[in-house]
């Protein structure tokens, strides 16, 4: 890992905010690309929001990028450019909670701050004996309570570190390898033979099926894109235009017609199907998303959204950063299996000729 034993506080902030929500594998070689790109704390707060999301696209969770620009932003003008070592004041920073606000501490300034993160709360709540919900209020209270009675005043990092690593590969979810584990002695879920009931297993959110439809729509050689805005997926990146369906479609010559009346609704443009492109699905947090994905051809109408909009070419997309699903779908417009100059021709024929264009199998 190359972020491991590196005291440079700005490179320990990236990689804990990068491995948040993403594995060790995927992350590497994302952190390799953004220090290449943004080399330290000055050149992130100079760059431009779009730039840093550019350089996150593909790891998800986007606010994460978005915050780390913003707290570059205030560590330089608050702070002289240096990050704080207490953590409170790292705390106040955007994005950085506790743990990382103790990770950053210990491990870039040997200060004496507790961590509770996914490996080393498995094995606080096993030392300690605690068998309810570690993710719970409760739990959350008792094992923090744990971490700081048990961070040495010396060598916090090297401490906090070690006890990552006996969690992501000693005292693992399911089976742990108690004959192998250092302190297994202390351990009170092993003395009391609960090692494989404590901590008790997460549940397993509830997954929300949700329906879109996504827009290509194109004029003269460009196609239309909007940047999300605050509050929805994906803030800040940019998107082809979707509309919400209620359900799989079904019929298309009815959903066809529904889906132009809601486009001129959405966005004020009229346009004309040229191709229905196959349907692609992907998981957000706790949501399945089912696109429905149509390339249209821009007929009449100026765009009505406050969200701002561009006419693109397809190259200028790879400068622009874009959802994954977005990305996906940029990629199958440049498929040379697909002819779009061909498709377009549709358009132009009279409408009792048109036929729908279908994609080569």
């Amino acid at each position: 890992m190359p972020w491991r034993g590196v005291a440079d506080p700005y490179k320990v902030w990236i990689s804990e905010i990068m491995l948040q929500q993403t594995t060790v594998a995927a992350v590497i070689p994302y952190y390799q690309r953004f220090m290449a790109r943004f080399p330290n704390l000055s050149s992130l707060a100079a760059a431009d929001v779009q730039d840093v999301l550019g350089a996150w696209e593909g790891l998800g969770y986007y606010s994460r990028g978005r915050n780390l620009h913003r707290a570059a932003q205030i560590v330089m003008r608050e702070h002289s450019g240096k990050f704080p070592r207490d953590v409170d004041n790292l705390r106040a920073l955007p994005g950085i909670g506790r743990y990382t606000a103790g990770a950053i501490a210990s491990f870039a300034f040997d200060e004496p701050a507790p961590i509770l993160e996914a490996n080393t709360q498995r094995v606080y709540a096993r030392l300690s004996g605690y068998g309810g919900d570690p993710r719970s209020t409760a739990g959350q209270l008792a094992l923090w309570a744990f971490a700081e009675t048990i961070v040495p005043a010396k060598r916090a990092g090297a401490f906090n570190q070690a006890l990552i690593d006996l969690g992501a590969l000693v005292c693992v979810p399911v089976n742990p390898r108690c004959d192998e584990c250092p302190v297994a002695s202390l351990c009170r879920a092993f003395r009391a033979g609960r090692q494989n009931e404590i901590p008790p297993p997460k549940n397993r959110p509830k997954i929300t099926e949700v329906h879109e439809a996504v827009m290509a729509i194109r004029r003269d050689g460009r196609w239309l894109v909007r940047q999300r805005q605050p509050g929805e997926r994906w803030a800040g990146m940019w998107d082809f235009p979707r509309v919400p369906l209620t359900g799989p479609m079904k019929s298309q010559s009815v959903e066809f017609v529904k889906l132009h009346r809601s486009l001129l609704e959405s966005t004020g443009l009229r346009t004309d199907l040229v191709t229905l492109l196959p349907g692609f699905s992907h998981s957000v947090t706790r949501y399945r998303i089912h696109l429905a994905r149509f390339v249209v051809a821009y007929a009449s109408g100026e765009w009505s959204q406050e969200a701002a909009g561009r006419w693109v070419t397809l190259d200028e997309m790879a400068e622009l950063p874009l959802p994954m699903a977005m990305r996906r779908f940029v990629t199958d417009l440049l498929n040379p299996g697909w002819d779009p100059e061909a498709a377009f021709e549709l358009v132009n024929k009279p409408r009792q000729q048109r036929k729908l264009a279908s994609r080569p199998s």
